[in-house]
């Protein structure tokens, strides 16, 4: 069978529509179309069905794009292998990010890739809900993720998953609060508070949803928004309170917003790096990945020097 066809088929089970497949292998529907017929004729068993007004894979042409991941993993591994013999990491890697984990990683992590010769890093930011990630390796390299313990992981979904670092998240609050003072704070303290929350599906959601659990109290979410420095400044104005991370929250507010643990709560968050597995093999891939794990390091290791 075709190597080509047999990723086309492959993006077909993750893309889902001959349109989307098109689109991102710059063909037309009709030339996917007929590829695809191309290959259900080598396999000779029927590769997909209709659905709808739309195509399903039927088991065999499910099983079938497995294999097409196996075969792409291994040609990725043996250029990968032939590009450690050259010692050579070229190439362009695609980078998506999360605001606050690219703020927090990327600058350090392109500055020690700078002299790496043929390596070109391309970045971008995306803030999505939980469930979306995994469909952003479709079109990027690597997708750093976030996730919390007990959400829904992304094992299971043929993707290589490196952990890069654990973040706490703290309880912000304007500086002049009645809690500002203590060295922590519980559930109990904080659930009657004013709230500044995330959009209804972000990982950050279930934290205050255990808050209250632990309270008893139901917590009142006055305003949303995706963009954690919108949520800062308005705490620093004294309009409520929120969950913030803990190593790139309030360092250009000092004196207006100060951070405080969250005792018995577990609170804090899992930044990963999320890899079709083929991609992963590549030897630029893993040597951004590399270099993302190493800058993590830096960070929680800067930050528990300063504390």
């Amino acid at each position: 069978m075709d190597v080509q066809r047999l990723e086309l088929l492959r993006e077909l089970a993750e893309r889902h529509t001959i349109t989307a497949v098109a689109r991102a292998t710059h063909r037309t529907p009709s030339a996917v179309s007929q590829q695809l017929k191309v290959l259900e004729r080598e396999a000779g068993l029927p590769l997909t069905e209709r659905s709808g007004r739309g195509l399903v894979l039927t088991s065999a042409g499910r099983a079938l794009a497995r294999s097409a991941t196996d075969v792409a993993v291994a040609l990725e591994r043996a250029n990968a292998i032939w590009d450690e013999f050259r010692n050579t990491a070229t190439g362009e890697v695609s980078v998506v990010t999360f605001p606050t984990a690219g703020q927090m990683l990327l600058p350090g992590t392109l500055t020690d890739l700078a002299e790496t010769p043929g390596l070109v890093v391309t970045c971008t930011d995306r803030d999505p809900e939980l469930s979306d990630f995994p469909a952003l390796t479709a079109e990027y390299d690597i997708v750093l993720a976030h996730t919390m313990r007990g959400q829904p992981s992304w094992g299971g979904r043929g993707l290589t998953v490196v952990p890069l670092m654990t973040e706490p998240l703290d309880v912000g609050l304007p500086a002049e609060h009645r809690l500002a003072a203590r060295a922590s704070v519980s559930a109990s303290d904080v659930a009657g508070e004013t709230w500044i929350g995330v959009p209804e599906g972000y990982p950050f959601e279930r934290i205050l949803h255990e808050i209250e659990q632990q309270s008893g109290e139901r917590i009142s979410v006055t305003q949303r928004f995706a963009d954690l420095r919108l949520i800062e400044s308005f705490i620093a104005a004294g309009l409520g309170i929120a969950l913030l991370p803990r190593y790139t929250s309030a360092t250009d507010r000092p004196g207006r917003l100060v951070l405080k643990p969250l005792r018995g709560v577990d609170a804090e968050r899992q930044i990963v790096a999320l890899m079709r597995p083929d991609r992963a093999e590549r030897l630029a891939v893993r040597t951004v990945v590399n270099a993302l794990r190493d800058q993590a390091t830096r960070v929680q290791s800067q930050h528990a020097s300063r504390h």
